[in-house]
């Protein structure tokens, strides 16, 4: 099943995606709320009403038209988690990073996965990404795979964190290079290098549309594993290329650190990190180290990021410049000498 909130006049909808169709999923039943977070604090008696909505579209059971998909205006899937988190899965990307930088690669990687938490007041969904000037200065994508947790836990282990997951998706973190590395001289962030948008979509995927692609996890770990291609593409042309299968720690394992000691909620949004090739960063990194007359690129006004990962769909945005001179990197004083 494939869920969707979307745009209708001035509100948004909570909607089922069958045949590049959508359906207002509370216009087929009204007992099924029609707002995405609602609907996940409903639990497992929801997500039934709305697989058997599902099943009556495709079976041709629903008498109402629903919106041709094309012409649909989509917000994020979950357009206010209660919290998003961002992993760190895939090896060949750490890798790969510590290595531009002329550092081994770090052992800890390979004892527990880590996340770090970003702002999920700046979800979005398909469309025009809005950055500030100093956005521009070495600003990235990242392509990522997704969860959202469908229900509340607290102290789960791996082996059985699979069933909180409500669904996968698409997800773009974005990063403005520039900000994030000074204040990580700093040994706290990232921060305003992540915070003004992540993006997720274009919809929610549930586990059971990806099981026929279900593949073991990588030797000593725990969970479900999807051999989803994963690739991005800006202006048209690919400059990335993955798959879901190359996570080394599985959402499974990232959801049994991220409810240790603490409540997992339904909604809160977990990226898998970025997978190996999946940023600009480490591809220029890549391309100075084996070149020194290589050209660096980085994302530009006007660009369009496609990101597509099998079973998973087409996550488009257009990255917009905001019309001002504001700039925080022009506010900052003038380094202190050592005492």
């Amino acid at each position: 099943m494939k869920l969707v909130t979307f745009k209708s006049g001035n509100d948004s909808r909570l909607g089922v995606l069958v045949n590049n169709t959508i359906y207002d999923l509370n216009k087929a039943d009204n007992t099924i709320s029609d707002s995405m977070a609602e609907f996940l604090k409903g639990g497992e008696s929801q997500m039934v009403k709305a697989h058997v909505v599902d099943q009556k579209i495709k079976a041709g059971n629903i008498t109402f038209e629903g919106l041709p998909y094309s012409d649909s205006i989509l917000n994020a899937p979950v357009p206010n988690p209660t919290s998003c988190r961002d992993g760190y899965a895939f090896r060949q990307h750490v890798a790969s990073a510590r290595k531009n930088r002329g550092v081994p690669m770090i052992p800890e990687f390979d004892q527990y996965p880590i996340f770090y938490f970003t702002n999920h007041n700046a979800i979005q969904g398909p469309g025009p990404v809005e950055c500030m000037p100093d956005h521009f200065q070495k600003l990235d994508f990242e392509l990522e795979a997704a969860i959202v947790v469908g229900k509340k836990g607290r102290n789960i282990k791996a082996s059985e964190a699979d069933n909180y997951i409500a669904g996968y998706m698409i997800m773009n973190d974005m990063s403005a290079r520039t900000l994030q590395m000074e204040e990580m001289l700093l040994n706290l962030g990232p921060a305003k290098g992540k915070d003004f948008s992540t993006v997720i979509g274009p919809y929610l995927v549930t586990p059971d549309e990806l099981e026929h692609l279900k593949v073991p996890a990588k030797p000593g770990h725990t969970g479900n594993s999807y051999n989803l291609k994963m690739v991005c593409r800006v202006n048209g042309i690919q400059v990335s290329a993955g798959n879901v299968s190359d996570m080394d720690w599985t959402f499974a394992e990232i959801l049994e650190r991220c409810a240790y000691g603490v409540d997992i909620l339904p909604g809160d949004v977990i990226g898998s990190g970025t997978v190996g090739t999946g940023c600009f960063l480490e591809l220029n990194g890549t391309g100075l180290l084996n070149d020194k007359s290589f050209k660096p690129q980085w994302l530009q006004p006007n660009d369009v990021v496609e990101m597509e990962i099998d079973g998973l769909g087409l996550l488009t945005n257009t990255i917009k410049a905001v019309d001002t001179d504001f700039s925080i990197l022009a506010l900052k004083k003038e380094a202190q000498p050592l005492s």
